[in-house]
């Protein structure tokens, strides 16, 4: 089982601080109280592993009020995000695979954060959240989800299969996207745009060989490719001490260095993150493992309760839930305050509820639009239908978003 007395990680808090009225102090006739707002504060994280690196990240990064907004906010909606996909699921308006990130939040939302415009992500299928973060609203990602034409894939491609300006996607085989991530990163490379990628798989899909064929490659051509393994405990309902012989993932790249960091504080991720960027681009390839956790099962249909104690679960959202460990150290820093969390929690149920209602009263694309944008060119004429001799016509509705 995975070891969950990782413990709550309590910063040490370096503030700077703003005093608004300090003038109206000097100047007034008696004492009056000072309001004292943190414009940043500096968190500490938990010790980085490191394998094949003689320097790691820092310990400690600056995070500033508006980031530390922006951090929790996309946090939240993340989190309602996969709510309101899961109950979605339980009315069977989303049919198919529905794989939930709760729990996972930190990764991305840190990950992102060290993100410059040109940089790249590829993922498995655990994806609602990037989708959201690389540009999607969340009305369009519930509307994928429903299969709805206001999705972002026109409801094509569901829970797996969505897509976004530098996001290539959730991918449905286990593992395969790992190798395209490798390919993106060559693009980059080859265009010269000071880009890189971060190719994400999960513990589970760690063990397949495509993925050691991509290190390799990786490394023997120096691409700016972050290999990225989400290890949250479990592949499906098998724990990874169980499926795997070495569960330091961040050591499994062989040659290529790598970084174990907390997945659960959005801080460290992103430290990681800014660090394996300048790594790849000035070194060659690094694994990156981020040890997280998720709440739900694999998917919606397994309970995640054959495996795991209820007992567990809890723990863990009672001692390293990424949300409300950030936001005990933004408030105790001054960064925010109660009335704005709160605002803001108001804020995200609403768009989130509202987006939920927006799905719902939308409508499935036409037939005749099943066969749009199967190829971005298409050479061939006529798309085969369902039954012999049957050919459906292929048209172009919009240029895919990375071509």
């Amino acid at each position: 089982m995975i070891k969950t007395g990782l413990g709550s990680l309590v910063p040490r808090i370096i503030l700077r601080q703003s005093q608004s009225a300090a003038a109206a102090a000097v100047t007034a006739p008696s004492p009056v109280s000072v309001k004292n707002y943190a414009t940043e504060a500096t968190f500490e994280t938990k010790p980085f592993k490191l394998h094949n690196l003689k320097e790691g990240p820092p310990t400690s990064g600056r995070v500033t009020k508006d980031e530390a907004i922006s951090y929790y906010r996309q946090m939240q909606v993340i989190r309602r995000l996969e709510t309101s996909a899961g109950n979605l699921y339980k009315e069977k308006l989303v049919r198919g695979f529905c794989h939930l990130y709760s729990g996972q939040e930190a990764c991305a939302v840190g990950m992102k954060g060290a993100m410059r415009p040109q940089d790249n992500i590829i993922s498995a299928y655990r994806v609602h959240g990037w989708t959201y973060l690389m540009g999607v609203t969340p009305a369009g990602v519930l509307a994928e989800l429903a299969g709805k034409q206001g999705g972002c894939a026109r409801g094509k491609g569901g829970s797996m299969h969505m897509y976004a300006p530098n996001f290539y996607g959730g991918n449905g085989i286990v593992g395969a996207q790992v190798p395209l991530g490798a390919g993106v990163a060559l693009a980059c490379k080859y265009k010269g745009n000071g880009g890189v990628c971060l190719a994400l798989y999960g513990d589970g899909a760690a063990n397949q060989g495509q993925i050691f064929e991509a290190y390799n490659m990786a490394h023997l051509w120096k691409l700016p490719c972050i290999f990225v393994c989400e290890n949250n405990g479990y592949g499906m309902g098998t724990s990874a001490e169980r499926g795997s012989c070495n569960v330091n993932y961040y050591q499994r790249g062989d040659v290529l260095p790598g970084i174990w960091v907390d997945g659960m504080d959005v801080v460290a991720v992103r430290l990681a993150t800014e660090f394996a960027i300048n790594h790849v681009l000035t070194t060659g390839p690094v694994v990156m493992e981020v040890f997280t956790y998720r709440y739900s099962g694999h998917s919606m249909s397994d309970p995640g309760t054959s495996y795991r104690s209820r007992e567990e679960v809890q723990e863990v959202r009672q001692t390293r839930d990424p949300i409300s460990s950030f936001k005990d150290k933004i408030l105790a820093a001054g960064l925010v305050t109660a009335d704005e969390i709160k605002a803001m929690d108001s804020e995200i149920k609403k768009i989130v509820d509202d987006a939920t209602k927006q799905a719902k009263a939308d409508t499935e694309i036409g037939l005749p639009e099943l066969t749009t944008d199967v190829y971005s060119s298409n050479l061939d004429g006529d798309i085969r239908g369902c039954t012999p001799g049957s050919w459906l016509k292929h048209a172009t509705l919009k240029r895919a978003v990375n071509l």
